[in-house]
């Protein structure tokens, strides 16, 4: 700054702009940094290095199309070996923009010439990273066949490297993989694996601390050696006290030991304690965390979609197509809250703060009200719906969580039809006291060992053999739950590519006679 003040060379003037700006972004001040590239003439000799960092500026405030326009500035500039940057790395950047920009094919380009170069570059960590970045580009298009060998490769780089953190997220996403592929078994070894590396990459942290605190306690150490040196030169000016204060410093000394002794065995007790009560929090953090990552990330990218369709729309003036697409974005959003809605009912359950408030309800008006509430679902996927429930029925149960029961079982009846199916509602009445509601559809069905596994009470945070996982089973325990809170029980006859039935036992009330 002195030297900008004091000059008015404008050669000087850039490298000046461009020592701050470049230090500025070193220590990710990226506004301030972006400031000072800017007032860089054009003129200036490494100017292709200023677009370069304004990129990388522009990449880490998200502003992904300026990233775009700076890094295309340097990709039109011809490969040499004097350049201060790698063109693979251009490559990447670019590509994970546009992947941000949901500009899927012009992100699979730029990622595949970035990889092109990367390969023969000995850089094994970020060629694990560009793995990744293909992988998820392929699976945000939920071309899963695609993104998985991507996943694989970056998995297999990674235990050649010497990175926790790359070594963890490689894992971390093949647990997923094998989750989506309904391969529990395996997920729960790569989330073992994940949570290993974890750990490694906490000890590591914590070997830094030690070493830091053990290096300034020998300072502190040494310090106070010399000034105990000191008194005992002055202590040997008078002879006659010599011994006694020698005495009186060993002391001294010798109880200041022990009570660090002591204090820092106090602490590690402590620390310990701490660890276990942070470890188990932090795995009650990560399942919930995988609930809400697993269920909410297909209705985000779903609403994403959705809105991108409705800004193209909008843009048309198709006011019949603007109006499904309002639709659509309504029936995402529902899903959503009903997610939300579960999670919320299923932490009141555990803390045992849910209400029940048992009455008489008329069963048929209820399907009608959650027919009504999935027609925008049931029209998308072109299902038909019939309520067949007998008027004459009422039972006695809690309404709110009622709702809750069949929203959830009708989502999923939903989720696992195919288009043109089927869906039905219906009741028998074996019982003069209990009624039996059935869920009926065409769906994909499943095998006894899956109806099973989901009928067993099981904990939800959980995982035992081959039990759901969170992601796909907390509506089903909720369900589970809140019908034996009302006196009632499930039952479940599937078979594969055939359907499922849901049969619910409610308690009737005294109308029904």
């Amino acid at each position: 700054m002195k030297q900008l003040r004091s000059n008015t060379n404008r050669e000087i003037a850039d490298y000046c702009h461009f020592f701050r700006g470049y230090s500025f972004i070193e220590i990710k001040l990226f506004k301030e940094g972006k400031s000072e590239l800017n007032l860089i003439s054009k003129k200036f000799a490494f100017y292709p290095f200023v677009n370069k960092n304004l990129g990388d500026a522009s990449l880490e405030l998200k502003e992904f199309e300026k990233a775009i326009y700076y890094f295309k500035e340097v990709e039109k500039l011809p490969i040499t070996k004097k350049q201060e940057y790698k063109k693979s790395l251009i490559y990447d950047n670019l590509g994970i923009s546009y992947l941000h920009l949901n500009q899927f094919p012009q992100a699979e380009d730029y990622f595949f010439k970035s990889l092109e170069l990367k390969e023969n570059e000995k850089d094994s960590i970020s060629l694990v990273t560009l793995y990744t970045n293909i992988a998820n580009l392929y699976y945000l298009q939920y071309k899963d066949q695609q993104a998985t060998p991507y996943f694989k490769k970056a998995y297999i780089l990674s235990k050649k490297v010497n990175n926790f953190q790359s070594k963890k997220n490689a894992a971390q996403n093949m647990a997923v993989v094998e989750e989506n592929k309904g391969n529990y078994k395996q997920a729960l070894v790569y989330r073992k694996e994940s949570e290993q590396w974890k750990d490694s990459l906490n000890n590591q942290n914590k070997v830094w601390a030690v070493a830091d605190f053990e290096k300034k306690f020998a300072v502190a150490q040494k310090q106070k050696q010399i000034k105990v040196l000191e008194v005992e030169n002055k202590l040997k000016n008078s002879q006659r006290n010599w011994l006694f204060f020698s005495a009186i410093s060993l002391l001294l000394l010798l109880t200041i030991g022990i009570y660090l002794y002591a204090q820092k065995v106090k602490n590690a007790k402590i620390i310990l304690l701490q660890k276990n009560k942070l470890d188990e929090l932090n795995a009650t953090k990560d399942q919930l965390f995988s609930i809400v990552s697993h269920d909410l990330r297909s209705s985000v990218n779903a609403l994403k979609t959705s809105n991108a369709k409705l800004s193209a729309t909008l843009e048309t003036k198709n006011y019949d197509e603007l109006n499904q697409l309002i639709i659509q974005n309504s029936g995402i959003a529902n899903g959503a809250y009903s997610l939300l809605d579960n999670l919320l009912h299923w932490a009141l359950l555990q803390t045992k703060q849910l209400y029940f408030h048992k009455e008489s309800v008329h069963l048929f008006s209820i399907v009608q009200q959650i027919e009504y509430n999935y027609k925008p679902l049931l029209l998308d996927k072109s299902i038909s719906f019939e309520n067949s429930v007998s008027k004459n029925i009422f039972i006695f149960v809690d309404l709110d969580s009622l709702k809750i029961v069949l929203r959830n079982l009708l989502d999923n009846a939903i989720k696992f039809s195919k288009e043109n199916g089927k869906i039905s509602f219906y009741t028998q009445e074996n019982n003069p006291e209990f009624c039996q509601l059935v869920l009926q559809d065409t769906g994909l069905g499943m095998d006894n060992e899956t109806i099973a596994a989901i009928l067993k009470d099981d904990e939800l945070l959980a995982k035992k053999g081959k039990s759901e996982t969170i992601g796909t089973g907390l509506g089903m325990q909720l369900c589970k739950q809140m019908i034996k809170k009302n006196g009632g029980t499930i039952q479940i006859e599937s078979e594969l590519h055939k359907g499922t039935k849901m049969i619910l036992t409610f308690p009737k009330t005294e109308q029904n006679g």
